[in-house]
């Protein structure tokens, strides 16, 4: 099971409250008038929608590897991820362009509803960031989990702040200066959240893994000359893989040494830099001249 598999009700949970939170706050928009509130019931809503459909590829991800699919469908959790980020993006551009226009033509808005239903917010979002707190670190979706719900609190903290601005002093562009803020958080958080899985959709190396640091390991085992055609990426969010074409002594395969040699490998891989996930060709002096020129 991949490390978002693992949190399965705890993201069930999260999406249900962010479900019952944007409802509460888009009557509370209609109610009230206020875009703030709307910008974060739709943000709210967004992210509930991309915790969904984490979950969804984690359930997705459970399912055994096959002939056709050999990792499994472990990296829909990534396509999730990549999809999120989208979503993220095209709210936060809303938010911002509606922000311009409610600064050029203010609306009436009513502080004290306003203010309730922030708050009632500001609870839900509280309780889902308590829920995912440790899970957040075991995968890049519980990670994104997490971002979303805290960042629904900062913004719902915003809302409160300009009912308490507009209450005091009548100032109803308060309003959208708040939702303008809460697009200026979303957007580059996305953007992340966006590079992020982009980065392992083209199978870029890891981030804390050193291709020349694995290459001076591997060549410091005894027997080894050579290393080439090395490949490090991620298959989804803590499933390091990697192989490569290993150039060691010919002896080794007339002795039998080869599969010592194997072991070795797979298990200073492993302890170093934390790689399960290994494949290694052994092969003789000489191999790489009639290899394709892809191996490189």
């Amino acid at each position: 099971m991949t490390a978002t598999g693992r949190h399965r009700k705890v993201l069930a949970l999260v999406v249900l409250i962010s479900l019952t939170i944007a409802a509460i706050q888009l009557v509370g928009a209609f109610l009230t008038g206020s875009l703030a509130l709307f910008a974060d019931a739709g943000h709210v809503l967004a992210d509930a929608g991309g915790v969904a459909m984490a979950l969804g590829a984690a359930l997705l991800a459970s399912r055994p590897a096959s002939g056709r699919r050999t990792f499994g469908w472990a990296r829909a959790e990534i396509l999730a991820a990549a999809v999120n980020g989208l979503i993220l993006s095209g709210m936060g551009v809303y938010v911002v362009i509606q922000g311009v226009r409610r600064l050029i033509e203010p609306a009436a808005v009513e502080p004290g509803g306003m203010a309730l239903f922030g708050a009632i917010g500001l609870i839900g979002n509280l309780i889902a960031v308590a829920i995912l707190f440790k899970a957040r670190a075991d995968s890049l979706n519980m990670r994104g989990a997490f971002l979303e719900v805290a960042t629904d609190s900062a913004t719902s903290v915003g809302v409160l702040v300009a009912a308490l601005v507009i209450q005091l002093t009548g100032f109803t562009r308060a309003d959208p200066i708040v939702s303008l803020l809460i697009g200026l958080v979303i957007v580059p958080r996305a953007i992340k959240l966006l590079r992020e899985a982009a980065d392992i959709l083209l199978e870029t190396t890891p981030a804390g893994i050193d291709l020349d640091e694995i290459r001076r390991h591997i060549t410091e085992v005894d027997h080894i000359h050579d290393v080439h055609d090395l490949h490090v990426y991620t298959v989804t969010s803590g499933l390091p893989v990697l192989t490569a074409h290993v150039v060691v002594d010919s002896e080794c395969f007339e002795d039998g040494h080869a599969p010592q040699l194997l072991d070795r490998l797979q298990t200073c891989l492993a302890g170093h830099f934390d790689v399960e996930h290994s494949t290694f060709q052994l092969e003789p002096i000489g191999h790489a001249d009639h290899e394709h020129p892809t191996h490189a």
